[in-house]
């Protein structure tokens, strides 16, 4: 006989392969039929009798169920302690990037200190629009915020270094006494309060926190410049 066409022996080659298959699936099934191994017998438990779990293997046995709660805050308090760990850790690393000294607020230089129409003007100027902010020169606790003689309003620190620094004229405080403040944090705003041609920062450096001195020097020291006077 012919023999048959080659779409044929393909053909024939996927059924036989086929076919193979299913008996070894089928030859498989029963041996692990075979080899599975006999059911254990189930004891009958008393009436009110409390159902309790084969020990584990390391010898722990398994919590109840009505830890479970105790347990889920035990969690959340260590995720509450992580999150104050990591805010204190952010918290010391942006104080190491601040400036231990700064310039109080920004503006025009419009008076030094000296004696001025027959008395004696304890600070320097510094013009500026109602409301730009006044900030901490430097690192310290608050002593004063509110009215005053002369200034209208004003904020008063001690600094860590035992120096006062003035801030006169303000419009509003944003601090309160016994605040402490680092340096660069707002702690007022410009206004025109109390004895002025104009709205401006009025400030003072009290060393020792009575002897009123040239704040410029001062400031040049730690270097802060107010740059030219202007009138």
């Amino acid at each position: 006989m012919p023999p048959p066409p080659s779409a044929l022996k393909g053909r024939a080659a996927v059924v036989a392969v086929a076919a193979g298959a299913f008996v070894a699936a089928i030859q498989t099934a029963a041996a692990s039929t075979d080899h599975q191994p006999p059911a254990q017998s189930v004891e009958p438990m008393a009436m009110g009798q409390r159902q309790v779990a084969d020990p584990a293997p390391n010898g722990v046995e398994p919590g109840l169920l009505d830890e479970g709660p105790a347990g889920l805050g035990q969690f959340a308090d260590m995720l509450h302690n992580g999150d104050k760990v990591a805010e204190d850790i952010s918290a010391a690393a942006d104080a190491k990037l601040r400036p231990l000294f700064t310039k109080f607020t920004t503006g025009v230089f419009t008076s030094g200190y000296g004696m001025r129409w027959g008395a004696l003007h304890a600070g320097v100027d510094v013009a500026a629009p109602i409301g730009t902010p006044i900030v901490a020169v430097e690192d310290g606790t608050v002593i004063s915020a509110g009215p005053a003689s002369g200034f209208g309003m004003w904020v008063r620190l001690l600094g860590d270094d035992g120096t006062i620094t003035v801030y006169g004229h303000i419009n509003t405080a944003l601090v309160s006494i016994g605040q402490h403040v680092m340096a660069g944090d707002q702690i007022a705003t410009v206004g025109n309060r109390g004895e002025t041609t104009g709205p401006h920062c009025h400030f003072e450096v009290w060393l020792n926190g009575t002897d009123r001195v040239d704040p410029l020097p001062w400031l040049a020291t730690r270097g802060i410049s107010l740059g030219a006077e202007h009138d």
